[in-house]
């Protein structure tokens, strides 16, 4: 299976939710987003 392309804009935001809340897991702000967490460590 092919891996998913994110927009540079996508990532961005993502970065952003992430920083933006010390106290959101990792795991939360990955659900929050309907991506794995795993993606978001890459």
């Amino acid at each position: 299976m092919p891996r998913k392309v994110y927009s540079d804009q996508f990532k961005r935001d993502a970065v952003a939710m992430d920083e933006s809340d010390p106290h959101l897991s990792l795991k939360a702000t990955a659900e929050d987003l309907g991506i794995y967490r795993t993606t978001l460590r890459t």
